[in-house]
């Protein structure tokens, strides 16, 4: 936001602020609690109404293909799109990886806990969520990383341990050092996210779909939210302006001050993928899902952990045609990864 248009603002000063653009605010919320109240099957359905055709931006993932992919369930609930709420990905026999805020939610009273192994069942081996495919398995343990906390998305990553190893044919992903991830997160990197999350249009799938991305650069990625929150709060600043007389010279610093304090939106620990073009994203049900690079030799390796996007400015759903979503960084995170596992024989 420059001075030019804040000054175009301050004229107005009327009203408080109501954002066009797409809701930037992080908004962290279960997606478990929503598949399982049943908000998630009513909004498919209202949007299956509407119309609705592909993954955003992207195509039907071949059968067999992401064998490492699973599938997060409601413990119990039938076997299909509307008891699936997030994605992981298999990086041992027995270790799901999956984003912290897919398995850690709040109560009614407020309260933050992690969901309980009986929650959860994770589905192994197929890419179309009907009965009869792939193995259900029970989960044994749910490890959130301690510094995750509920009302943000840093540190958003969480490991799943099964009661037994899948008893269908599935591939582990492998995860990258520090080093590698470095090589990794450098714009125009290519990458694939994956998963079962809504079709353009907010309709939920059966069958898995994919997404190429490239990764991109995270400071241009925070300075277009940054300038995108400036937009939307730059009218009730306008309206406070005005209803305390300020001048122009002391809003002008003020201003300046507001915009410095605001925090970058996406931290170290995350990573930004998406497209110039826009349209291709992961979107709700993506969740906990991995991104993943294409190494040279025709294997994958996970760069990434689907963990938020933008929401649409009419606050339903994804939006359609953002530029780009965050992912964990799961390099930064391979210590931990490996002291939890070990730990958990």
């Amino acid at each position: 936001m420059t001075k030019t248009a804040l000054a175009l603002t301050l004229t107005l000063a009327a009203g408080m602020a109501t954002a066009q653009t797409p809701d930037f605010k992080i908004k962290p919320a279960s997606p478990f609690a929503w598949a399982k109240s049943g908000e998630k099957a009513a909004y498919a359905a209202k949007a299956a109404a509407a119309g609705g055709g592909k993954v955003i931006g992207g195509t039907l993932a071949a059968d067999g293909a992401w064998p490492w992919q699973v599938a997060l369930m409601i413990n119990g609930a039938p076997v299909g799109p509307d008891g699936q709420f997030c994605g992981g990905s298999l990086v041992l026999d027995r270790w799901v990886l999956t984003a912290a805020h897919c398995v850690h939610m709040q109560d009614d009273a407020g309260n933050w806990a992690d969901l309980a192994p009986t929650d959860i069942s994770v589905m192994v081996g197929t890419n179309v969520l009907t009965p009869g495919k792939g193995d259900l398995v029970g989960v044994a343990g749910v490890f959130r990383h301690p510094d995750y906390v509920g009302t943000a998305f840093d540190h958003d990553i969480a490991l799943i341990k099964l009661t037994r190893p899948p008893v269908v044919p599935y591939q582990t992903i492998q995860v990258p050092d520090a080093e590698f991830g470095d090589q990794l997160d450098q714009p125009g990197v290519v990458t694939i996210v994956t998963g079962w999350g809504l079709l353009e249009g907010g309709t939920h799938p059966e069958a898995l779909h994919q997404t190429e991305i490239q990764m991109m650069d995270r400071a241009l990625c925070n300075q277009s939210m940054i300038e995108s929150r400036a937009e939307a709060a730059a009218e009730g600043f306008g309206y406070a302006v005005g209803v305390l007389s300020l001048k122009d010279e002391d809003a002008y610093a003020l201003w300046d001050e507001v915009i410095a304090a605001a925090p970058a939106p996406m931290s170290e620990n995350m990573l930004c993928s998406g497209t110039f073009e826009g349209g291709k994203t992961a979107c709700s049900g993506d969740s906990g899902g991995p991104l993943v690079v294409p190494l040279e030799d025709g294997s994958y390796i996970q760069a990434g952990v689907v963990s938020w996007g933008l929401s649409a400015s009419t606050g339903e759903g994804c939006e359609e045609t953002a530029l780009f979503s965050a992912y964990t960084r799961v390099s930064n995170f391979l210590p931990w990864l490996e002291q939890t596992i070990n730990a958990n024989p």
